[in-house]
């Protein structure tokens, strides 16, 4: 067990570097499952998620490398694949269910555990499973386990809408699609750059894909794909959170290989905090002078505002001056991290699926435990403006989407150590 040492009051300056969407690259690794050969992926985070899709797609048959130097990852899938992804995995990651969709197409079969991950709320698959059964699957669960099984003559076109743009269920029927039988239409789907990118790389193997980044994409079938090389988009929450620590820290931190076209709405409610946004030709800078100005935040998909900078927005808004509202529409377990944060002295008053943030001019240190990636990066942000020291406890969760977070805080200026619970005595 670890836990990182913060000692708040230091203001960040300098530059960072962001590794590409974990959010994308765990689904790029389950794309690679639809052509037999080598495909190479770059630009992967070296992070925990990442090491677990490899184990999985090694437990279905596939030889994986991953070079943490080079950020590649080199899988090779052999013509017959396993169906079957255990329980073991798919509990420690949610996005294990990434591989449902290959695994129908390649195997006409999947057997996945019902996935497990950061506990913000109730995702359930239903919309997976209706896709599915339109597309002519049978889809039953048993002893914990999804099972899903193509017809003899493999899965058919058809037109399918789904209640709410999710991205999981655009994932797994868009991937299950592009070797059916005919064409299948994707109404109302999520349009994330992740989903882009999903899309891309399987146009890049052969797919036919058309409306990408739209709301409705639609999928003409092919008989097989070929393996590719191709590259990882950059992580937008990683550098959303970069930038959310300038402006809390009244820093100036430039922020490498990000994309400002994907962070419309978050940049636009940090300049109305009062931080000056720059946009360059390889990234953006975010440069703050003053205590932030409180922000309403509603969570919306993509190209609403992300719920996965929810937190780090709360933790902003909690040393604002001013009041804000923040609204999360999309994980109604979002706000159990607020009970850590108020441990800071936070003053934030839930209500449903609402917070009350009431800016305060400072926090105070104090020991917090994180519940999942964004909360653990919301407080290790709210402890670098908090007065004395807090630790902060559960950083495996952090670890999970975020590459190196103390070491580069640290070389922002920042007083944060990772030290082990033995250490600690």
């Amino acid at each position: 067990m670890e836990i990182f040492r913060v000692t708040g009051g230091a203001r960040l300056v300098g530059e960072v570097r962001v590794s590409g969407a974990k959010n994308s690259s765990l689904k790029l690794m389950a794309v690679a499952l639809l052509a037999v050969g080598e495909s190479t992926i770059h630009n992967v985070p070296n992070i925990l998620d990442v090491t677990i899709m490899a184990q999985l797609l090694r437990r279905l048959g596939c030889t994986v490398e991953y070079s943490p130097e080079t950020e590649t990852v080199v899988i090779d899938v052999p013509e017959t694949i396993e169906h079957r992804a255990d329980y073991d995995l798919v509990r420690r990651m949610r996005a294990s269910i990434a591989v449902l969709g290959p695994l129908i197409a390649r195997t006409g079969a999947a057997d996945v555990a019902l996935p497990g991950g950061d506990n913000i709320g109730s995702r359930g698959l239903d919309m997976h499973i209706a896709g599915l059964e339109r597309m002519g699957a049978i889809v039953t669960s048993e002893h914990g386990y999804l099972v899903v099984q193509a017809p003899s003559t493999g899965l058919v076109g058809t037109h399918v809408y789904l209640d709410f743009p999710s991205v999981g269920a655009t994932e797994t029927l868009l991937m299950a699609a592009v070797n059916a039988h005919g064409t299948t239409v994707i109404d109302n789907v999520a349009r994330e750059p992740e989903i882009v990118d999903i899309c891309s790389m399987l146009v890049a193997m052969g797919a036919q894909i058309e409306g990408i980044g739209s709301p409705m994409l639609t999928i003409t079938g092919v008989d097989s794909l070929h393996p590719v090389e191709y590259t990882t988009v950059p992580d937008r929450i990683v550098a959303g959170t970069w930038a959310v620590a300038a402006t809390m820290t009244q820093g100036d931190i430039v922020v490498r290989n990000a994309r400002a076209e994907h962070l419309t709405l978050p940049l636009e409610k940090l300049s109305t905090a009062g931080a000056v946004i720059e946009t360059l030709d390889d990234g953006i800078r975010i440069t703050m002078d003053r205590r932030p100005h409180a922000v309403d935040v509603v969570t919306l998909p993509y190209p609403g505002f992300p719920t996965d900078l929810q937190p780090q927005f709360i933790a902003m808004n909690s040393i604002a001056t001013g009041s804000a509202l923040v609204t999360e529409n999309l994980f109604e377990a979002r706000f159990r991290f607020v009970q850590e944060l108020s441990r800071l002295g936070a003053e934030v008053r839930t209500d449903g699926h609402h917070a009350l943030v009431r800016g305060k001019s400072q926090l105070s240190g104090a020991p917090v435990e994180s519940t999942d990636i964004r909360a653990g990066a919301g407080l290790v942000l709210a402890a670098l403006v908090a007065e004395g020291e807090s630790t902060v406890h559960g950083v495996e969760h952090i670890d999970r989407g975020y590459v190196g977070f103390e070491s580069l805080l640290a070389q922002l200026g920042a007083d944060i150590k990772r030290e082990t619970l033995e250490d600690l005595g």
